[in-house]
């Protein structure tokens, strides 16, 4: 396995259209892999606007043109491809997904993530958002394994969710990728230090024409808490050279795992003890 290597995170301006989308998205994908990265990462919703009726418009099958373009712009530029998220159809069903599907270097799938749980929330007349309205929540986490290591995925919410972060943790992983919430860069500080790992947030850049406006800020964080690499609200790539090495030090020097009291207490995944 090599210990280190270097990330980009594509903190795109995403427009009305998802095939301009596609087309900026493999433009920034492939600068990113000409500058060095290794692993390319996309935002949330990077194929259209944060709103249901531009997620039924540009609903799609698992095997559309967004992860065409995905598939297509890994191999061309020998990357690990973090694929953001677009609105998945599901077959019968008037109900979306949130997915974020992950490619290797020979254009291959590797693995996807649907975002498990739903942005429920009345914050008075700055937002209210019922995400279940019209999405439905995965039902796994997802981890993938590369000669960089292992990485686990969440969206948005999830990240506020330590349970998520400790059980990626438990599986070795030794980076975590989330997109998007508030109090952005607390929780990605928290997680990184709670487990011991990188943890890379990447968003869409801050586009005041679309009906909802994010926050860009996209940034890593390293094991000790500390923010390697950020940019602010516009269209911008974020590179971050990560040393897994540093996560062995860092757990050798502050070993929390081996003083963790497991006879006490626990974190387990429902979903493997089913199976």
């Amino acid at each position: 396995m090599t210990s280190r290597f270097k990330m980009a995170l594509i903190q795109m301006s995403v427009e009305r259209y998802r095939e301009r989308n596609l087309i900026k998205a493999a433009k920034l994908i492939k600068e990113a892999a000409k500058n060095g990265a290794r692993v390319v990462a996309l935002p949330e919703y990077f194929t259209c606007w944060m709103d249901p009726d531009y997620f039924i418009e540009y609903k799609e099958p698992p095997d559309g043109p967004s992860a065409q373009m995905l598939a297509r712009t890994a191999k061309e530029n020998n990357v690990y491809l973090y694929g953001g998220t677009f609105p998945e159809e599901i077959p019968g069903s008037n109900k979306l997904y949130n997915t974020c599907q992950i490619y290797n270097p020979r254009g291959e799938l590797m693995a996807q993530f649907r975002k498990m749980h739903l942005f429920d929330v009345d914050l008075g007349p700055r937002m209210k958002i019922t995400e279940s309205e019209l999405n439905v929540g995965g039902s796994s986490l997802t981890t993938v394994d590369t000669e960089y290591g292992k990485t686990g995925f969440g969206v948005c919410i999830d990240l506020r969710y330590p349970e998520v972060a400790r059980l990626y943790a438990k599986k070795e992983n030794g980076f975590s990728l989330k997109t998007g919430p508030y109090h952005w860069e607390i929780l990605q500080r928290v997680r990184a230090v709670d487990n011991q790992v990188f943890v890379a947030n990447v968003g869409p850049a801050t586009n005041t024409n679309a009906p909802y406006v994010t926050y860009g800020h996209s940034a890593v964080a390293d094991p000790w808490g500390n923010i390697i690499a950020k940019t602010g609200a516009d269209e911008d790539i974020v590179y971050a050279d990560i040393d897994l090495d540093l996560i062995k030090e860092i757990r050798r020097r502050m070993p929390l795992d081996n003083i963790r009291r497991n006879d006490l207490y626990d974190v387990v995944n429902l979903m493997e003890k089913k199976s």
